[in-house]
């Protein structure tokens, strides 16, 4: 096999004897093998991650910037090293091997590599929203004042560990900043997407970052509980029952289900048919894969009306070869997960309380389908009768979302956690009261999706206060 993907030991590549073999989704030769580093070698690494940090030491933080504003076009445009063997892949060539491994089709990997694109384009602005203004040279000082007020920040952790999943290439967005800040980072990928972990990396090298800042381990679950207890902060991206166990570790932050919603107020409801194209772009963008995708729409009334028209304008998207201009719906990379969530979602009807607007819009048929050895879920808009039924404040890898009805005042009470809120409402009264809410991550105020992102605005918890701390600082 041509292709070996390997270790990065702090920038420097490696070889272990365990190798395992990427293949297609589809079926077909394999595309690459990946050398695996056992929990052990990950151990023994970040005994001493304190190159990496030094590394960076040596750029000021205006020049890590401009850096990172270089490996964004290369990221991009550029054919940059893959594997060990010398090799270069083009943008082409990338995402040829992202969706032969991922299942996703090729409209939503270009849109994603423009979406990774506009992270570093913006990493300036980034950096401004995370800190609240400071100047980035702040990190490389020590101390500035900002307001007349003298602020000093020390690192918390020598590197970022980051436990990526495999279900978007966009996700790599939220570490990137790291290297303007100064921090190394310990990147395990997802099994079947070590590509853009891999090529930001090499579009980083490429643009002038050192090659000590990162590291890259494929891995098993050991390796992955490795980085977990030997990184100072961590990245972790996984389900329930993933999240859980760190959930109340400071260390960790936590990327599980967003469980993201729009909430329509009593005052906007009557002009529900004026926002639908909003939901069905906060349901079914990127295919659904985003924490920030909504999957639960709250009403005071209309639900039967809502989720009937959000059926009938989601009928459209389907599986599609994924080389079609015009295929927006990804395949899974693992089919035993689209069986899961198809059985989950069968399971919940039956309990009764939930009927499938999508199938009786479709007069029947199959909501898990396989098409040239692909394997996809279509689009599924449930109308539960409660928020709490199993499948009606439920997230889905695709494009899924349930319509429950209630009074716009229990609202608030009844979402529980959730990453994203879109509230279509000029309710001041109520809107304060979701201002105020401490369980709901970002909110959007008004008529836009729950996908849209500020780049001032931190997507999920705070890069820069993760991986700073504020100390107090009395200078002569």
């Amino acid at each position: 096999m041509a292709l070996t993907i390997p270790i990065l030991r702090s920038g420097k590549a490696y070889r272990s004897l365990d190798a395992q073999e990427i293949t297609p989704v589809a079926g077909g030769d394999p595309v690459a093998e990946i050398t695996m580093a056992n929990s052990g070698l990950v151990r023994r690494d970040l005994l001493d991650l304190g190159a990496g940090r030094r590394a960076l030491q040596g750029f000021s933080t205006g020049e890590l910037l401009d850096i990172t504003l270089r490996a964004g076009d290369a990221f991009l445009k550029d054919d940059l090293p893959v594997g060990d063997g010398g090799q270069l892949q083009s943008p082409d060539d990338y995402l040829h091997s992202l969706a032969a491994t991922s299942g996703l089709p090729h409209t939503l990997i270009r849109m994603n590599m423009e979406r990774l694109h506009g992270v570093f384009a913006q990493v300036p602005t980034i950096f401004k929203g995370l800190s609240r203004g400071l100047s980035p040279e702040v990190l490389d000082s020590g101390y500035s004042v900002q307001n007349g007020v003298r602020v000093s920040f020390v690192p918390t952790a020598e590197a970022l560990g980051v436990i990526l999943p495999s279900n978007s290439p966009a996700v790599n967005a939220l570490w990137i900043p790291a290297i303007a800040m100064k921090t190394p980072v310990v990147l395990k990928p997802g099994r079947e997407e070590p590509w853009t972990p891999w090529r930001v990396i090499q579009a980083f090298i490429k643009a002038g970052a050192p090659p000590e800042a990162f590291s890259f381990y494929p891995a098993d679950h050991d390796g992955s509980a490795a980085i977990i207890r030997r990184c100072g902060r961590v990245m972790l991206f996984g389900g329930d029952e993933t999240v859980k166990q760190y959930e109340n570790d400071p260390r960790v932050e936590v990327h599980g289900a967003g469980r993201s919603k729009i909430l329509i107020g009593d005052d906007q409801i009557e002009n529900w048919r004026d926002h639908l194209d909003l939901m069905v772009r906060s349901i079914s963008a990127n295919s659904g894969r985003s924490c920030i995708n909504a999957s639960c729409v709250v009403v005071p009334k209309y639900a039967d009306e809502i989720a009937g028209a959000l059926a009938e304008a989601l009928l459209p998207m389907t599986a599609r070869k994924q080389d079609d201009p015009e295929a927006t719906l990804s395949g899974f990379a693992n089919p035993k997960m689209a069986e899961w969530i198809n059985g989950s979602i069968e399971d919940g009807l039956a309990e009764g309380g939930a009927r499938d607007l999508s199938l009786e819009k479709r007069g029947g048929g199959d909501r898990y389908l396989q098409l040239d050895g692909m394997h996809y879920m279509v689009p599924t808009i449930t109308r539960c009768d409660s928020i709490d039924h199993p499948i009606g404040n439920t997230e889905f890898l695709f494009p899924y979302a349930s319509v429950v009805e209630m009074p716009q005042a229990e609202m608030l009470g009844a979402i529980g956690k959730s990453l994203a809120v879109t509230a279509v409402s000029g309710d001041r009264g109520w809107l304060d009261q979701l201002v105020a809410a401490p369980h709901i991550e970002r909110l959007n105020v008004g008529a836009m999706p729950t996908n849209q992102v500020e780049w001032d605005q931190p997507h999920e918890g705070n890069l820069f206060e993760f991986l700073y701390r504020r100390r107090s600082i009395q200078v002569a």
